[in-house]
């Protein structure tokens, strides 16, 4: 390859680049920059399931408590929702612990809730991109001395197109009009195939 098709290839490249990111509303979670690595070991992005409604919450897998409590709630959300629309939802759980949630803790942790793993993934990403992922999600958290993570357990429901467009601090009863937004962003018109 010439060295000017190989510096065309690269402003190709930089340029669809741009374009894709470009495409991403200024609002999106999908615009931060954050590597994930999910329960099979899969690198993957945050924007994974870009095109179709997603809950996202922050967890740890050796959580005793308020963790699988969380993936509980979540997944009583998505029973309120009739078939097709609990098919057209992805469920994205988020570490807060990536040192210790390793893939095979991750898979171990779906594995106990009987995640359906073809909607739901359990991802982990590095510590500082934890910080801005948290922040973002309004996620409050803190490592106790023993190990264990204090945290909030907020669930968020982002659109189609990973903007943040309902949240709740309270999982186990979630507000009305956070379920509305959940049955609203479902619906057949909302979301895209894969």
């Amino acid at each position: 390859m010439t060295p000017l098709r190989a510096a065309a290839l690269l402003l190709l490249a930089l340029a669809a680049g741009v374009a894709a990111a470009a495409a991403t509303p200024t609002d999106s979670l999908y615009r931060i920059e954050a590597p994930l690595t999910d329960q099979d070991g899969r690198a993957a992005r945050l924007d994974l399931h870009s095109g179709r409604a997603t809950l996202v919450a922050m967890f740890y897998g050796s959580c005793p408590h308020v963790c699988p409590m969380l993936v509980s709630s979540m997944q009583r959300m998505e029973s309120g929702l009739d078939a097709p629309a609990r098919a057209r939802l992805r469920v994205l759980m988020l570490s807060l612990d990536p040192e210790r949630d390793t893939p095979d803790r991750l898979r171990e942790v779906a594995q106990r809730h009987r995640a359906d793993l073809a909607r739901w993934t359990f991802a982990r990403t590095p510590d500082a991109d934890v910080r801005r992922i948290a922040a973002a999600l309004g996620v409050q958290y803190r490592r106790l001395p023993d190990g264990e993570i204090s945290h909030s357990t907020i669930v968020t429901l982002l659109d189609a197109e990973g903007r943040l467009v309902a949240s709740t601090s309270q999982p186990l009863r979630p507000e009305p009009e956070f379920l509305r937004a959940l049955h609203t962003h479902t619906a057949p018109e909302r979301t895209t195939p894969p």
